[in-house]
C-alpha cells in the first residue's frame, strides 16, 4: 500500500529528480480540469515547472493556485507518486536557465532546443499539500 504525506521524502524526490514526466493538472475557466506532461525540478520542499508565459497552465494556475501532479518511474509504472497542492510563487528570475538545467535532465542536451524567441520563461512553485507515495511492488 501506499502511504500520503505532505512533506517530500526521499523516495518521492528520486522520482521527481528522476527523467520521468511528470503529468501536471490544473483547472479551466470552467471548471474542467487540463492535464500536460512537463518536466519537473525539486527545490527546498517545492515543486518546480517551468513554461512560457500565457501557456494554458500558467494562465490556468494564475486564476485557480490548485495543481495536482502524477510522476511514474519510466522503467516501472507501478512505482509512483501523485501530489495535490497549490502554486505558491511564479518567477522569470533564473527561469531561463531552469529550463536549460531541464534539457540537459531529459533530453542531454546543454541549452532548451524548443525555445521560440518572444517567450518569456516562467517558474511554478508548487506547494504539495497531498504526496501519496506507491513504492514499487516486490
Amino acid at each position: 500500500m501506499g502511504k500520503d504525506t505532505n512533506q517530500i521524502t526521499e523516495p518521492v524526490a528520486k522520482l521527481l529528480e528522476g527523467r520521468n514526466l511528470a503529468f501536471v493538472a490544473t483547472l479551466m475557466k470552467d471548471g474542467w480540469p487540463q492535464i500536460t506532461p512537463t518536466w519537473v525540478d525539486i527545490e527546498d520542499g517545492k515543486i518546480l515547472v517551468n513554461t512560457a508565459e500565457g501557456r494554458l497552465k500558467q494562465k490556468n494556475v494564475s486564476r485557480d493556485d490548485r495543481i495536482a501532479i502524477s510522476v511514474a518511474d519510466q522503467n516501472n509504472p507501478y512505482h509512483m507518486v501523485t501530489v495535490r497542492g497549490r502554486v505558491v510563487d511564479q518567477t522569470n528570475e533564473g527561469a531561463d536557465e531552469h529550463v536549460d538545467k531541464l534539457a540537459k535532465k531529459y533530453l542531454g542536451v546543454e541549452k532548451y532546443p524548443l525555445r521560440s524567441p518572444n517567450e518569456k520563461r516562467v517558474i511554478i512553485k508548487i506547494k504539495p499539500e497531498r504526496i501519496h507515495y506507491q513504492p514499487p511492488p516486490n
